[in-house]
């Protein structure tokens, strides 16, 4: 897979508010952990182009957007790294350094799976508070949502003494 990053300057004001939120999914297997990355829209130039301000952005880091899950571990120059700590976790890669407080449910299921599983969504959040439950699984699992997002599996990395 290869990705040409656009060539556009990447201006923050243009990506709006971003917003990370975390959850988990009940499976057989057991939980999985999910994060879904997106803005709010209120970049400079609305919501048309704070979405084209996020797939620059996900281009720039080299993630193909609406082509599937990719898996971060078999892609080690990839610029994207999860870091998780007790209380806190870390989303970085280039242009982004998003800390955030995840939810203790996704915290087990990252301990548990040693991963998380990104959506970072260029379609800016619809509606409802960011944070609710079924609002975010709602917009994370629809269509449209995951055909114009970067799904990535993300190794988990932690601080070690």
């Amino acid at each position: 897979m290869t990705i040409s990053p656009d060539t556009q300057p990447l201006r923050t004001a243009d990506l709006g508010t971003l917003v990370i939120m975390s959850w988990s999914r009940e499976t057989p297997d057991g939980d999985v952990p999910f994060l879904l990355a997106c803005s709010l829209g209120d970049g400079e130039g609305g919501a048309e182009a704070t979405g084209a301000a996020v797939e620059r952005l996900l281009g720039h880091a080299g993630l193909p957007v609406g082509e599937g899950v990719v898996d971060a571990a078999r892609l080690p120059n990839l610029p994207v790294n999860l870091l998780v700590v007790p209380g806190a976790a870390s989303l970085t890669m280039p242009g982004i350094n998003a800390q955030f407080v995840p939810t203790p449910e996704w915290r087990r299921a990252v301990d548990e799976r040693g991963y998380a599983c990104l959506i970072f969504a260029t379609r800016p959040w619809s509606g409802g508070e960011p944070g609710e439950g079924e609002a975010v699984a709602a917009f994370a699992n629809d269509a449209a949502t995951l055909a114009s997002a970067a799904q990535v599996v993300l190794p988990v990395r932690t601080l070690r003494g």
